[in-house]
């Protein structure tokens, strides 16, 4: 408050004195001739006015040139002495601050921008950043070009687009087809070099001003290895189906050689109970082969052959198939319902496998557990007819039941984690779905959900 004391102080006692000076000097001219006296206080008083013009303009002057610094961001101008001395030294004291503030917020984007920059030159994908000019496209302006950008495209960091055009016309036209935003892959040829670019533009508009964006890598090598791991992978799902379905099998031809192992002749009895057995070893045998002569990639299944099929029909099947393997391992396997005569259309090799790669899991989670039983059955819900594979096992964490679909993904310590995948996608062909439910050694239940009307 005392500082604006003094400039109220001073401002008046200049308008008195301005008062004064009129008042005395309007006296003389009246009832005098004193003609030197009032030349002088004439003298005076245009003095005072000038004083008091000069004293106020100072002051504009000064805000003037706070609000150019402020708009042109000079951190240079400061009001020390005036902060000190001048009239106003809160004011002028508030200039200083506003002004350091700004020089500090400049610094600190400036070194925000150092230090991004620094990052994108430090990593492995070309980043170009275009200024655009639709008026003349000749002044269109790069902003930004790395050193991984050099490297991949075998050009110089030029200054403006039209030059990398030129030099690169494959590339220019590769970016204009992507258009304003997109990902698009290219091969180029770079100095008698193949490479393959996964490239993306990005059009960004900041301070009314639209630049473009563009990304790109070379994804070669990287292609390379993943089609190497491709096919280690490739191997193994195979390896994994064929497992998975000689498996049973196997336990199945154990039970039938224990039931002829020591007997000469066959009653026919015991051919009765030979043949279900034999019948399924066949069938499984031919569906293993016909599904490894189709399969070619995890996403490519053979094509569905679509029959009407009975609900016990499928139960009956895997329960001959299934119940010497889960017997071998003391676990108990329930099928119900294997009389069931309700229809459905479907792939029964498929359906079949998508179960065998459910109980397979189910039986690997049932061990150590005590009691272990699996269950199979089916319900009708709302338009929907559910095959289901029930369990008391170890079960699936919350934030593993998304993740167990994923190709390759395992919990098991010898998995593939493919048998889900293919379960999965048995289903889409069949426009069904897989779903899930588990409450950890408790109940798990996975569902082969049809449609049903």
């Amino acid at each position: 408050m005392i500082f604006y004391n003094r400039f109220t102080f001073r401002l008046i006692s200049r308008l008195v004195l301005i008062n004064v000076l009129g008042i005395l000097l309007y006296y003389l001219i009246k009832k005098t001739e004193l003609w030197f006296t009032i030349a002088g206080l004439c003298i005076l008083l245009i003095s005072a006015l000038l004083n008091l013009y000069f004293y106020i303009n100072q002051i504009r002057e000064d805000i003037k040139r706070f609000i150019l610094a402020v708009k042109t961001r000079d951190s240079t101008l400061n009001f020390r002495n005036k902060a000190t001395k001048g009239s106003f030294p809160e004011l002028y004291e508030s200039f200083n601050d506003i002004i350091q503030t700004q020089k500090d917020i400049q610094l600190e984007k400036d070194s925000m921008f150092q230090l991004i920059k620094t990052i994108l030159e430090q990593v492995p994908v070309g980043v170009i950043v275009i200024k655009d000019n639709v008026q003349d496209p000749k002044q269109t302006e790069i902003v930004f070009f790395n050193q991984a950008a050099t490297n991949l495209l075998g050009i110089p960091t030029y200054k403006y687009w039209h030059r990398v055009a030129k030099h690169s016309p494959d590339f220019s036209k590769e970016i204009d087809a992507i258009g304003k935003g997109g990902k698009r892959f290219m091969e180029l040829k770079i100095q008698d070099k193949l490479i393959q670019l996964s490239t993306e533009v990005i059009p960004l508009n900041l301070y009314m001003t639209d630049y473009t964006i563009i990304s790109f890598q070379n994804i070669k090598d990287e292609i390379e290895q993943k089609e190497s791991e491709a096919w280690n992978r490739l191997i193994g799902v195979i390896s994994h189906e064929i497992l998975n379905s000689i498996t049973p099998i196997s336990s199945l031809s154990d039970t039938v050689n224990s039931m002829i192992a020591n007997k000469e002749t066959l009653s026919h009895e015991d051919l009765e109970d030979l043949k279900p057995a034999i019948k399924t070893i066949k069938r499984r045998s031919e569906g293993l082969l016909d599904f490894v002569k189709d399969y070619r990639l995890i996403a490519e299944l053979p094509t569905p052959d679509l029959e009407y099929h009975t609900i016990g029909e499928i139960l009956q099947h895997i329960k001959v198939l299934m119940q010497p393997f889960a017997s071998g391992r003391n676990i108990i396997l329930k099928v119900e319902q294997t009389s069931s005569k309700i229809t459905i259309q479907m792939d029964l090799k498929l359906v079949e496998q998508a179960l065998i790669n459910l109980v397979t899991n189910s039986i690997y989670a049932l061990d150590e557990v005590e009691h272990p039983v699996i269950e199979i059955n089916y319900r009708l819900d709302q338009n929907k007819l559910y095959l289901e594979v029930s369990d008391n096992g170890k079960g699936i964490d919350t934030e593993l039941i998304e993740k167990i679909f994923v190709p390759f993904f395992t919990t098991r310590k010898n998995g593939s984690g493919i048998g889900l995948t293919i379960t999965r996608n048995i289903m889409k062909m069949h426009h069904g779905s897989l779903e899930v439910n588990s409450i950890p050694f408790e109940k798990t239940v996975f569902s082969l959900v049809f449609r049903y009307q």
